[in-house]
């Protein structure tokens, strides 16, 4: 028995050479361009390897040894195109996508469904993700495409492409005016309603707040930005909502952009490269950001 296993592109050659009665015969029907002194060479190292003369030269014959081992081979790499081609199949219909599912309910629809006309059997895994679980599930390879927030760099060989930058936006309730101190005088003012600490939106604001020197904590945490809208409506404080496209502001409610404060960036981001239809989801992407 040999000390270590042979080489598996030794094995490939042998089967080649077995199923196609000689060396000279393989090298015109392998799949890929290879010299026949090249076949030659590695099939004599897989013999040294096992220590075992597999075939006879001229005229070609297999040893005994050499037809046990094409037997054993021959189900695996014959059916190997076959099985190469329905999984390639099955990827190209495929599409695994990560987002907020604000994004997957508002924005992905309309991308999909033109998806679906270039690609009417496509297969959708859609799920609802922040940028911490995007991140771990594109390098878990769970994913092939992931649209969320990004603040933090993402990770080494995730590739990332910026689609949309979205100012904040403070919501005012009904009745309220605004006063010339801005946002300090804000903060005076009104109870904060917004999303939790760890939301993209509420850190980009507690750097804002922190870069103006204004302590200003909330006093209502929801965990959506519909939420907010909802609870600023109702007069319960000043809120913390961006300038997003689809985002209806109350009637009575006054939005009041932050310039000075940072901007909430929507990414794609993936590994390697993208796949045909996660091409096509990202342009449409694209064209959607650009309203």
């Amino acid at each position: 028995m040999p000390e270590t296993l042979p080489n598996l592109h030794h094995l490939e050659l042998f089967y080649h050479v077995a199923s196609s009665g000689g060396i000279t015969a393989a090298t015109r029907a392998m799949p890929y361009g290879i010299q026949q002194p090249a076949v030659s060479g590695q099939v004599a190292q897989l013999e040294k390897d096992l220590g075992v003369r597999l075939f006879q030269r001229r005229p070609f014959k297999l040893t005994p040894a050499g037809k046990e081992l094409h037997d054993y081979l021959a189900p695996f790499f014959s059916a190997l195109p076959e099985v190469c081609s329905r999984i390639s199949g099955k990827a190209s219909r495929r599409l695994r996508l990560a987002a907020p599912v604000t994004l997957i309910r508002d924005h992905l629809p309309a991308v999909l469904s033109s998806v679906r006309k270039v690609q009417p059997d496509l297969e959708l895994f859609l799920t609802d993700a922040d940028q911490g679980s995007a991140f771990e599930m594109l390098e878990r390879e769970e994913v092939d495409l992931a649209v969320t927030e990004l603040v933090e760099r993402p990770p080494s060989g995730v590739r990332h492409e910026t689609l949309i930058s979205m100012p904040l936006v403070l919501l005012l309730p009904p009745g309220f005016t605004s006063p010339k101190s801005g946002v300090s005088g804000i903060a005076a003012a009104l109870p904060l309603v917004r999303p939790p600490d760890f939301a993209a939106v509420s850190r980009l604001f507690s750097k804002g707040l922190d870069k103006a020197g204004i302590r200003w904590p909330a006093s209502i945490e929801v965990n959506s930005l519909e939420l907010v809208h909802t609870y600023v409506a109702k007069g319960f404080g000043a809120g913390l909502s961006i300038a997003a496209p689809g985002i209806r502001i109350a009637r009575g409610v006054t939005s009041l952009e932050l310039g000075n404060f940072p901007k909430l960036a929507i990414a794609a981001l993936w590994r390697g490269k993208l796949n045909p239809l996660a091409e096509l989801v990202l342009s449409g992407l694209r064209e959607r950001a650009k309203g």
